[in-house]
């Protein structure tokens, strides 16, 4: 699991008093794009030829979360059970505590860490823009993102070499997010 972008973003987005991600709806969303940016980082940049990176983070979005929340109970590092009302959300628990911690002290010493932002592992710079741009504050503080904001957008940066255009997509995640649920006529 140490390159499932998807896996390790839901983890990234886990919040054990909600059993589940902090913000169910930001985390489809942040879930879809850490698909589209391994996709992109294995040279398959999916539909579209990747043009069009908001409509695709946009796409298949509930599907893909479930997806993942499945293959984290196959990995055993989540267990989830079904929702307490017809429209509620399933709920989740993360078991393996020890691969949580992992993926955010990654995420954190490629946040404070001094490696150059050209040397971090793709996985790493991916994870961390979309933390920042997820508003994520468990793992990139508002301090955080004022203090690094150099290194976090070197990051996102980085995202343009997997495939032109996904750093925007990535930029501009703040705003779909917003438009996903509703607040600009999104939906």
């Amino acid at each position: 699991m140490d390159d499932d972008l998807p896996c390790l973003m839901y983890l990234l987005a886990y919040d054990d008093s909600v059993e589940g991600p902090y913000d169910r709806a930001r985390t489809r969303l942040l879930v879809r794009a850490a698909t589209l940016v391994d996709l992109a980082a294995r040279g398959r940049p999916g539909e579209d030829g990747g043009r069009d990176w908001k409509r695709l983070v946009r796409r298949r979005r509930r599907r893909t979360l479930a997806e993942v929340e499945d293959r984290l109970v196959a990995a055993g590092v989540l267990t989830v059970r079904a929702p307490r009302t017809p429209f509620g959300s399933r709920r989740a628990t993360v078991t393996d505590r020890a691969t949580l911690a992992a993926v955010r002290v990654r995420v954190s010493e490629a946040l404070h860490g001094d490696v150059p932002v050209t040397e971090l592992p793709v996985a790493d710079a991916a994870l961390l823009a979309l933390a920042a741009a997820g508003g994520i504050r468990p793992v990139v503080s508002r301090r955080d993102r004022k203090t690094y904001r150099a290194r976090i957008d070197a990051c996102t940066d980085s995202l343009a070499a997997l495939a032109p255009g996904l750093d925007r997509a990535v930029r501009t995640l703040p705003t779909t997010m917003i438009a996903g649920q509703g607040g600009m006529g999104g939906g």
